[in-house]
């Protein structure tokens, strides 16, 4: 092995309910689990990506972005989740200032949400 550039890599997201957490992944995300086993599920995404949703007391305890899909027409994305009764976040950081949920950079937009668990997501789209 040269590099772990060289494999997929997956993101994992922690549920202090997992079966909350699998009814809101399901509801506001239109997502079914790919593969289950007994402490979480898998769930598949283009190019063989994953996300691991796991049953665990620290969840929702990140403050950051855990994981993130890039988009593209992020706008027409945002507005099929929030017919689901996805709430984008607001920010007004200084340098980051979001308008209705989105963030505008010149040559990329984000867009960030929170999961049943607290769980910070992402949506991007490389302009």
């Amino acid at each position: 092995m040269d590099t772990l550039a060289a494999f997929p890599i997956h993101a994992t997201v922690a549920a202090e309910d997992l079966a909350r957490a699998r009814t809101w992944y399901e509801q506001k995300l239109g997502l079914a689990p790919d593969r289950e086993e007994p402490g979480g599920v898998w769930y598949r995404f283009a190019g063989e990506t994953w996300l691991y949703l796991y049953g665990t007391s620290s969840a929702g305890t990140a403050r950051n972005t855990v994981a993130g899909w890039t988009v593209t027409g992020i706008e027409a994305v945002m507005s099929a989740l929030r017919k689901r009764g996805v709430t984008f976040e607001d920010y007004d950081l200084g340098e980051l200032k979001t308008v209705d949920g989105l963030a505008d950079f010149g040559t990329a937009k984000a867009a960030w949400f929170k999961d049943s668990e607290g769980n910070v997501l992402e949506l991007s789209e490389v302009l």
